[in-house]
């Protein structure tokens, strides 16, 4: 069997994952939060708080779905006939 390709959006384990979305939305906050007190300059902290998310939130929450079923789903393709089904169960 091989091994499955993961996407670039997920991550090794979902524990990781999280600690990546919070300090992306943290950093994202924290610089929507000091642009009224500091001025525009804090939001130089917002492309950080992207790049821990690697990309925007949407992207970081479909990296989520795909790190919680990584290795639980599988996709099988013949032709152009495709079905998704839990890894491990017979096809059928």
């Amino acid at each position: 069997m091989t091994e499955p390709e993961q996407s670039v959006l997920a991550s090794k384990s979902v524990a990781r994952h999280l600690a990546r979305g919070a300090l992306g939305f943290g950093l994202i906050g924290t610089a929507i939060v000091l642009a009224s007190s500091a001025g525009p300059a804090a939001l130089v902290l917002a492309p950080f708080g992207l790049l821990a998310l690697r990309g925007c939130p949407t992207c970081w929450c479909v990296g989520l779905a795909q790190t919680i079923s990584a290795g639980r789903l599988e996709r099988n393709c013949a032709g152009s006939d495709c079905s998704l089904r839990r890894a491990g169960d017979s096809p059928g």
